[in-house]
């Protein structure tokens, strides 16, 4: 099929140009308004408790939970002047309806904990207009200017601002990343493939996608929150997998054109080949990027969303506008060489070859070696300890980290932390049966052990909120464990309880996390197995596969918990480390490296497949298909390494860790398990590697992805396969 796609596209070359070039600029136009579409952070479990807690105060108090924090500080005045006092007034008065709801501060109110303890500085609590958190950003943006007060030092913190600063922080970090990228990225393609208008091609291919992927991104923001931080993904994997499988079908399409093949014969093997290596490929990983739309967190949605439409993207423009691009060009994919491109001798070895087959004369030894350095790498994961998503995801230039800081050293509280119990009471809670279940169960409250203070601070309706205030922090264990025994206490009778606050919002994301992760692993592990299968044919090498990614990412869980739950490298990385890693991000990160690291996968079996149905040699097999990829897997690996490098320089906590990860993932899949655990392993194997019962032989036979071109002939291996007994330590 996919070789007459290849002649298709070879007559139809202008027209799928045109297409493709129509596609780029509605894309473009369209996609490039994404930014004003979305939302910020994303974290929150939709449908927990805590989120229900949250949306049901909102709309029976008239002080809701904070949209932002401002911070008021003078170094030679404090609260009791009567200059400090108003210079914070006139700011608040002014303050138009149609953008704030409502507003606390210190004078009004009488609440101590919004002083500092040196009284120099006070906190006021907003509220903006707005059902959801653009609509509130909206709001916050029309005042943002018109909060400084004259003679005092302004600090802009809370959720909004901290999420208005970080989406801001993430589009600057983006066009520096790719500022930095495309230059070196075009430098070394021009290195790998010893040529100008070669190394073009698989840049064209990734811009194409991200344009496409950004336009699907805004259909998605139609009818759905999109995360601001998947726009991090889709440019920086739509650049990554865009190159992969450029430089597989460029690579495949110059090699095809050395054997004397042209024009649509060339472009047709070319997609009989590299061309069903990319469909698997791409089929494949966005399968795995699929598997975070389990989770009820529209920072993974959308991170399933963008990754999906990307890799898709990237695969379709792969298998349709590169090969038309070659049509065209022909031998002129050579033009502009900086040396002349010498075809490779039939049989020739070299530099991967020999490394293969020393691999494979150690068999034992080199996989022993390899799985020991993994699991060394991978032991700090076993303390790797959780918290969510807050402003110290900032960096200590941004106001809305500094206002955090602030709250945590200079004032009562740590910012006056709570759990919050809202209670829906089966009558009106000013009824005295009511008020008085209530009193009894604030007792209750302030009895449990870890609670410093329980009170009433809201009442409207048939609704009424109980806070509890508590020392240490607020993402801990302790605090955890706090929240479950003021679970456990008896409800006021005939109400319902929903407990909210960030110990809450903690408590129920690790749950959520768990509750939606066997599913996930079960599908991505069942999807993969049979894909894996469907492409090669072999019962072993899906499970293989599978354990190699597992301990891949184990590994780079080890490293992370080591670089930022311990803060090695803090300084040079430019973060400060929180003692905890945000629980979405491991997610993520499995998805996308399981996701990634079959794309090697799939490129160095396919080749391992090719050579073997060819000679029947498992071992030559191996050394053959090492030798015919190995220098590209490890030029794609830079080539991904530059964009999610470039992304490591981000001022923002998240995307340092998720550039980081994906570094540290393809580096070692790469080079530890790709180019010396998988060899070794199959060397282990012998034919077994490619050895099913007869009914799945015959399954896969018929409905398995194959190549179309008819010229290789699969020998049968045994039916009962041996392990090659020459295998030696």
């Amino acid at each position: 099929m996919l070789e007459r796609l290849g002649h298709f596209v070879h007559r139809r070359r202008l027209a799928v140009l045109f297409v493709s070039a129509v596609i780029a600029i509605l894309s473009g136009g369209y996609g490039l308004g994404v930014f004003g579409d979305m939302v910020p952070n994303g974290f929150e479990a939709r449908g927990s408790e805590s989120r229900h807690a949250a949306e049901l105060a909102d709309k029976s108090f008239a002080q809701r939970s904070p949209d932002a924090v401002i911070v008021y500080r003078s170094a030679d005045r404090t609260v009791d002047d009567a200059g400090f006092r108003s210079s914070v007034e006139n700011v608040l008065t002014a303050l138009p309806d149609s953008a704030v709801t409502g507003s606390v501060d210190f004078w009004r109110s009488g609440l101590t904990e919004l002083v500092s303890h040196d009284r120099h500085a006070t906190y006021v609590l907003l509220n903006f207009v707005g059902g959801d958190d653009n609509a509130k950003q909206d709001s916050y943006l029309k005042i943002k200017d018109k909060l400084s007060a004259p003679g005092l030092e302004t600090f802009r913190g809370g959720n909004t601002p901290a999420g208005y600063e970080a989406g801001d922080q993430v589009g600057k970090d983006l066009g520096m990343a790719e500022g930095l990228s495309f230059p070196v990225l075009f430098i070394l393609l021009v290195i790998v493939f010893g040529g100008f208008v070669a190394a073009s091609l698989p840049l064209a291919v990734g811009g194409l996608s991200i344009l496409g992927s950004m336009a699907v991104l805004r259909i998605f923001a139609q009818f759905t929150d999109i995360s601001v931080f998947a726009m991090s993904l889709v440019t920086i994997i739509g650049l990554a997998v865009a190159i992969d499988y450029g430089l597989f079908i460029v690579s495949r399409f110059r090699e095809e054109m050395e054997q004397g093949r042209t024009g649509a014969d060339a472009v047709g093997r070319t997609l009989a080949t590299a061309g069903r290596t990319v469909a698997v490929s791409g089929i494949t990983v966005a399968v795995a990027f699929a598997s975070m739309s389990f989770f009820p967190f529209v920072f993974l949605k959308s991170m399933a969303y963008g990754g999906i439409a990307v890799v898709l993207l990237a695969m379709f423009f792969s298998l349709i506008a590169l090969p038309a691009t070659l049509a065209l060009l022909g031998h002129r994919i050579n033009a502009l060489s900086l040396w002349k491109q010498r075809p490779a001798a039939a049989g020739a070895t070299g530099f991967w070859d020999r490394l293969a087959r020393a691999v494979m004369r150690r068999p034992i030894l080199v996989a022993t070696g390899a799985i020991a350095l993994l699991l060394v790498l991978a032991a700090p994961v076993l303390r790797i300890e959780f918290g969510v998503n807050d402003a110290r995801q900032l960096p200590d230039s941004a106001q809305g980290r500094q206002v955090y800081n602030m709250l945590e050293k200079d004032f009562p509280a740590g910012g006056a932390k709570t759990i919050d119990a809202v209670i829906q009471l089966p009558g009106a809670a000013d009824q005295p049966e009511q008020q008085a279940a209530l009193s009894d169960y604030t007792q209750r409250l302030i009895a449990v052990p870890g609670a410093r203070r329980a009170e009433i601070t809201g009442v409207g309706g048939t609704v009424a909120r109980i806070s509890v205030d508590y020392d240490g922090a607020a993402v801990s264990k302790p605090s955890r464990e706090l929240l479950h025994r003021l679970e456990d206490q008896p409800r006021p009778p005939g109400s319902t309880v929903y407990f909210g606050g960030e110990t809450a919002t903690y408590d129920d994301t690790l749950n959520s996390l768990g509750d939606a992760l066997p599913g996930m692993l079960l599908y991505i592990a069942v999807a993969t197995y049979l894909l894996l299968f469907l492409a090669f044919g072999s019962v072993l090498l899906p499970l293989k596969a599978i354990a190699m990614n597992l301990l891949s990412l184990s590994a780079t869980f080890g490293v992370l918990v080591w670089v930022f739950q311990d803060g090695h490298f803090s300084d040079l990385l430019g973060f400060q480390p929180t003692g905890n890693i945000e629980p979405n991000m491991p997610i993520m990160l499995f998805a996308l490296i399981f996701g990634l690291s079959m794309d090697y996968e799939v490129f160095l079996l396919s080749r391992v497949r090719e050579q073997y149905d060819k000679l029947g040699d498992p071992t030559a097999a191996v050394a053959t298909g090492v030798q015919r990829t190995g220098r590209l897997i490890t030029s794609a690996a830079l080539l991904m390494c530059v964009p999610l490098a470039a992304m490591s320089s981000s001022k923002i906590l998240t995307m340092i860790l998720f550039g980081v990860g994906m570094v540290v993932a393809i580096v070692l899949d790469a080079t530890v398990v790709r180019i010396l655990l998988v060899p070794a392993i199959m060397r282990l194997l012998g034919h077994l590697s490619w050895w099913a019962p007869g009914p799945l032989r015959r399954f896969y036979d018929r409905y398995g992805i194959h190549e179309s071109d008819g010229d290789i002939a699969a020998p049968e291996p045994d039916a009962k396969p041996e392990l090659a007994a020459s295998a030696s330590v």
